[in-house]
């Protein structure tokens, strides 16, 4: 990996490293219209009077102190909630939205290019980035800032039909960080896509997140992609699933990304043949 080891002394003190730090819920609020929900994602110092972009700016300049180079996180969106166009809803609507983003955000990523520190937005409903399209307007609304790039998380493309291995090929220099996460579509035909307000854990959502290894994300492509494209950070396990045990997950998912993940080959198979 590119970045250098983070020296928290907690971390020294167990033989641990740091390779990435986060800060998706305040970087949630810097483009979301705020209401009573985020209240319960933000610390009190920000909620009400807060500046979700300064804080933004200020988690770029602690990545540095603290010596890592990846930030991960949300972006929120003014124009997620007008995902499905009704009422009519003009693309001058949608641009504006994008135009916001890039007022609210372009400030930001020049701070982490001044810290020389990366932003990874984790591709995911509800951001201004969800699949690969929105992903590419996002880059051209920032005139592709070299700060910002993506943490690339394939449990957010499961439920929307979306090959994940599509994404690496079309973001080759901007896969930033990865996440380890799982999905699975359990549609029965009585349930939707869009999980009907359902809570996660509910057997009868159209999709939930599982154990990495146990639902519908085929990692064996992913890391493949991965290796063709060079990259070379952290797998980072996101582990969430409401019908196990945390431990045993933990565990499990660990066994999993160590039995899938490979180095590539420094050669072709057949390459043996011309010295025979």
């Amino acid at each position: 990996m590119t970045a250098t080891r983070g020296s928290g002394e907690l971390l020294e003190r167990h033989g641990l490293n740091c390779w990435a730090i986060s800060n998706h819920l305040v970087g949630q609020c810097v483009c979301d219209p705020i209401d009573e929900r985020h209240k319960a994602i933000l610390p009190p110092r920000i909620w009400g009077d807060g500046e979700p972009e300064a804080v933004l700016q200020n988690t770029a300049r602690a990545a540095k102190l603290f010596g890592v180079d990846r930030v991960n996180g949300f972006t929120g969106s003014s124009v997620w909630a007008k995902l499905y166009f009704f009422p009519p809803t003009s693309q001058d609507d949608i641009a504006a939205g994008y135009k916001d983003f890039a007022d609210r955000w372009r400030p930001i990523m020049d701070v982490f290019q001044e810290q020389g520190v990366k932003f990874g937005l984790e591709v995911h409903p509800t951001e201004i980035a969800y699949d690969t399209i929105t992903a590419r307007r996002a880059l051209d609304a920032l005139g592709d800032h070299p700060a910002f790039g993506f943490n690339f998380d394939p449990s957010h493309f499961i439920h929307q039909f979306l090959d994940p291995v599509t994404f690496i090929e079309e973001f080759p220099d901007r896969i930033y960080h990865v996440h380890v996460k799982d999905s699975r579509v359990q549609l029965t035909g009585r349930n939707s896509i869009l999980a009907s307000h359902l809570d996660f854990g509910d057997p009868r959502r159209g999709w939930d997140f599982v154990s990495p290894g146990r639902g519908d994300v085929k990692w064996d492509p992913i890391v493949r992609a991965l290796n063709r494209i060079g990259y070379d950070g952290p797998l980072s396990i996101e582990w969430e699933d409401s019908g196990m045990d945390r431990e045993y997950g933990a565990r499990e998912a660990l066994a999993m990304v160590r039995g899938q993940n490979f180095a590539p080959s420094s050669t072709a198979f057949d390459a043996a043949f011309a010295n025979q």
